[in-house]
Parts: C-alpha cells; sequence; structure tokens
C-alpha cells in the first residue's frame, strides 16, 4: 500500500475508516494524500485518530495480515497482527454490500479458546468487553470496519 485516499472523495467515510485501519495494521507509511488545506472534519478525525495512527507505530513492527475470510465470496474479513506487549491488533471488515456480523475465532488469531481478553475499540476509543473467550463478533454496515486491540486479561489495561 502506498498513499492514504481518506479525504480524497469517491468513498464513504466508513470505507475511509476502513482504509486508515487497514494501513496502519499494515505498518504502511500512512501518507496524507489529501489536500489538507481543504480536509472535512470528518477525514481530519480518522487521519489524526491516535490510537490507530498507535498500531502502526508499535514498538514490535510486525505487519498484521488477513487471517480469515468467510460469507458470500470471502466478503467477511478478519485482519490481525501482533503488538508490544502480548497484544493483538484486530480488524472485522465487511466487505459485503450488506450489512452483517463479522466473527473471529480466537484459533484464528493464534490464541487458545480458554483465553480470557479485554477488548478496546479503537475507533470509540472505550473498552467493549472484558473476559472474553472463544470469539468475538461485531455487526458492522457495508464496506465498514472495526479495529480492536485484544490485551490478555491477565495484562493490565495500562499495557494498551
Amino acid at each position: 500500500p502506498d498513499m492514504l485516499e481518506v479525504g480524497n472523495g469517491g468513498m464513504t467515510d466508513e470505507e475511509y475508516r476502513a482504509h486508515f485501519s487497514i494501513w496502519a495494521l499494515m505498518k504502511s507509511p500512512l501518507i496524507i494524500g489529501c489536500d489538507v488545506r481543504n480536509i472535512t472534519a470528518e477525514a481530519f478525525a480518522i487521519l489524526s485518530n491516535e490510537e490507530v495512527i498507535a498500531v502502526n507505530q508499535d514498538s514490535l513492527g510486525i505487519q498484521g495480515r488477513k487471517v480469515d475470510s468467510y460469507g458470500p465470496d470471502g466478503c467477511y474479513q478478519v485482519w490481525a497482527g501482533p503488538l508490544s506487549g502480548q497484544r493483538l491488533a484486530v480488524v472485522l471488515w465487511n466487505r459485503c454490500s450488506k450489512t452483517g456480523t463479522v466473527t473471529t475465532k480466537w484459533a484464528s488469531l493464534g490464541l487458545e479458546s480458554s483465553t480470557s481478553v479485554s477488548i478496546r475499540d479503537l475507533w470509540k476509543h472505550e473498552y467493549v468487553s472484558e473476559n472474553k473467550v472463544s470469539s468475538f463478533s461485531a455487526r458492522l454496515k457495508p464496506h465498514a470496519c472495526e479495529m480492536y486491540i485484544f490485551t490478555p486479561s491477565t495484562l493490565s489495561h495500562s499495557a494498551s
């Protein structure tokens, strides 16, 4: 991946968020490709999300990748990558043309099914689940994604 297209027109805000999330997870250079003199508030909010940028800049420096896909033409996708502090960055992405539920199972993430994790939503800036085991799901609009940090419960939130 090269230049970010966020703010250039032609995509919805949901698609821009997905684009930025995948670029960050893949440790791609976050080079802004729009005219910053005329950036919208929505595009600026996406491009300046410090929690998503932190995934891109994580000191472990390992690129995330697609770990699962299923559904019509594989359009329900799970992307993940390791972060420092034994955490995982996880993106649930609905590339389908209809709203759907995207689920990740711990095996796809390389976790034991009994591992308990806390889950932080990087777009909502809040913890959405504590002590979750086995699997996690999100209901997503067409072309939308959510990005999370999964932290094993034996680690404190301050590690995230």
